[in-house]
């Protein structure tokens, strides 16, 4: 599928109680969409799945206002109780074609791939975007696997389809070179939520986005 119209994918945060180190999620994600966040992921890997829904619709709450799509990450039945805009699966979650089928054609799926075999899924018919990487080592996903680098990330945007959006280690002294390689934009936890300042982290990042 093409990204559904108006979807920009430039600065994507991917936050969670985890990331925000035990600081109020909806401050710190409403701080980061004041920067110039302009798609925010919930990923919470350890809650139930009821209260991943209630965490999902406060943001949903949060950001439709503000024009900012909420994707939650890996649990179709959170964001179809939650009413996310859309839903991002990982190699291991539920099938693409299944996850299409239960969120409509209105909705965002996007998909995660690390090379060219995990990048078989990104189905562009079922599919609005992949999330490829980790670019560079990172401490926030404790199995995203090994770093692809910038070479890495060339031979994927060769490959694939779908716009993509470049994961692991990126912040704002390199999403320069990140950006050069193609992409449609960068996600970044740690690089916005473990800032002390997520407003000015932000935007310093979407000012190296946007002059790319």
């Amino acid at each position: 599928m093409s990204a559904p119209p108006g979807l920009d994918l430039s600065l994507y945060l991917i936050a969670g109680p985890q990331a925000v180190g035990g600081r109020d999620l909806m401050a710190v994600v409403a701080a980061a969409v004041r920067g110039g966040v302009s798609l925010v992921q919930l990923r919470d890997k350890t809650a139930s799945d009821a209260a991943m829904t209630e965490q999902a619709r406060a943001l949903k709450v949060l950001l439709t206002p503000l024009g900012v799509p909420l994707i939650v990450n890996d649990r179709l039945e959170v964001a179809l109780a939650a009413e996310a805009d859309g839903l991002h699966l990982g190699q291991e979650d539920v099938a693409p074609a299944r996850a299409r089928a239960a969120l409509g054609p209105g909705r965002i799926l996007g998909v995660s791939a690390g090379d060219a075999e995990e990048a078989k899924i990104a189905d562009p018919a079922l599919v609005d975007y992949v999330g490829v990487g980790p670019v560079y080592p990172t401490g926030s996903k404790a199995d995203a696997g090994a770093a692809i680098g910038l070479g890495g990330l060339r031979a994927l945007r060769a490959l694939l389809a779908p716009p993509m959006v470049a994961i692991g280690g990126i912040d704002e002294a390199n999403a320069t070179e990140v950006m050069a390689c193609g992409v449609e934009g960068v996600a970044v936890v740690s690089a916005i939520c473990g800032a002390k300042d997520p407003e000015a982290a932000a935007r310093a990042l979407r000012g190296r986005i946007d002059a790319a």
